[in-house]
Parts: structure tokens; sequence; C-alpha cells
């Protein structure tokens, strides 16, 4: 099984960036959807942005011009650039594909583990 495995999170103050990387181990067959969710606590996990097999992404209002996704299909690896930080931005984040192995017709949810992201202010 495909495994998601994330880094760069951690401490930064408010004004500061950061850029999380989301790896997917082991050869897969396709990758359709990456996506960025974060969940801070007391709220309900967001999807903060997502990016397509061909490069097509959107965001939430909420980090709009901060944020920049993308991502490395040689490498099977989705990037989320955090320019700007506020401590709003203080969640754990987390990384999602979509992922079909050989000889499957769906896709397969698949989740990374998570990276803490603080914000001080």
């Amino acid at each position: 099984q495909v495994q998601l495995v994330e880094s760069g999170g951690g401490l930064v103050q408010a004004g500061g960036s950061l850029r999380l990387s989301c790896a997917a181990s082991g050869s897969t067959f396709s990758i359709n959807v990456m996506d960025w969710y974060r969940q801070a606590p007391g709220k309900q996990r967001e999807l903060v942005a997502t990016i397509t097999s061909d490069g097509s992404t959107n965001y939430a209002d909420s980090v709009k011009g901060r944020f920049t996704i993308s991502r490395d299909n040689a490498k099977n690896t989705v990037y989320l650039q955090m320019n700007s930080l506020k401590s709003e931005d203080t969640a754990v984040y987390y990384c999602y594909a979509q992922i079909r192995y050989d000889g499957d017709w769906y896709y397969t949810p698949t989740w990374g583990q998570g990276t803490q992201v603080t914000v001080s202010s």
C-alpha cells in the first residue's frame, strides 16, 4: 500500500513562511487529485488547497493569495508553500491523495499522518 509521508511542519512566527511536503512512497498506477487539509483545535477538518493531475488548483478563501499548492509528478510529491502565516493558520496539516492501484478501477482515498504547524503571534 502507498504511504503518504509529510514533512516541513514546525513553529514559525507570524508573517513567516513554511513549505510542507508530502511524498507518496512505493509504486503507484496513478494519482489524480492531491489535497491539503488542516484541522485546528475545536474545529472541523477543512480543505485548504487542491491540485489535479494536470495542475489545476483551488484554495480556501482563508488562504488564497498566501498559500500555493504544487506537485511534482515524477516524485509523486505535493507541496504547500505557506507565506504570510497568521496565528489562525495553526493546525495539523494533512495531505490527501486519490490513488489508483494497477488492476483497480477505483481510487483509494489515502491520508498522510499529519504535520503540526504552529504560528506564534
